[in-house]
């Protein structure tokens, strides 16, 4: 429910008065930047809407770049909140008393899911880091996974670049159906912020089915 409610606090105040394009851009990019690498660190803010959310701005406004802009600020922002998050994991696990970081990831890792990250990361290495993040829910028991099975810092970060550009592009994509579809940027956005809400409710609601 927190994510429904973040979503839909997002859409609200998306479809209020929609600024110049100037005011969109001077503000909307740092903004982007600063809540992705917010949700990164803590997964409470709902990334990937914000990501469609801006893409269906994107795609409404007529200055040059402004498509290529939103997915090189989601892609990056998202990289450097995953490198933070796993730089502070592994340095939990250098310490003899961890630390609040590591006992975050830990907690937001069901052991059964953090036992199917294992395997399938024994078994098929960088590809499921890549998959991680385009699977809700999946991203944090596979980076306790990489942690687990003592990956450098810099073998998880090679893996990371092609996962957070996948993961930017898919929500960008989404936007981009969401802002095609309706003259209003308003409409569009409450049309990705359903489809992302959607989409990251449905494997919680299969696992409550079965």
């Amino acid at each position: 429910m927190s994510r429904l409610a973040a979503a839909a606090t997002l859409a609200a105040a998306t479809t209020s008065a929609v600024p110049p394009e100037s005011t969109q851009q001077a503000l909307g990019y740092p903004s982007l930047f600063l809540l992705v690498l917010i949700g990164a660190l803590v997964p409470v803010v709902p990334t990937g809407a914000l990501v469609s959310s801006a893409a269906v701005v994107a795609f409404h406004q007529t200055a040059p770049f402004a498509m290529a802009l939103v997915f090189v600020t989601a892609s990056l922002a998202a990289f450097l909140g995953d490198a933070a998050l796993y730089w502070l994991g592994r340095r939990g696990l250098r310490s003899r008393g961890g630390s609040r970081w590591l006992e975050a990831i830990r907690s937001r890792a069901p052991e059964e899911r953090l036992e199917q990250a294992r395997g399938k990361l024994a078994d098929h290495g960088v590809a499921v880091l890549v998959l991680s993040r385009l699977v809700p829910g999946g991203r944090i028991p596979v980076m306790l996974a990489c942690l687990m099975a003592e990956w450098p810092s810099r073998r998880f970060a090679r893996g990371n670049v092609a996962a957070c550009l996948a993961w930017a592009a898919t929500y960008q994509v989404i936007g981009i159906v969401g802002g095609s579809l309706f003259p209003e940027p308003w409409e569009g956005v409450v049309v990705a912020v359903v489809l992302t809400v959607a989409i990251s409710a449905f494997p919680g609601l299969v696992r409550r089915f079965r």
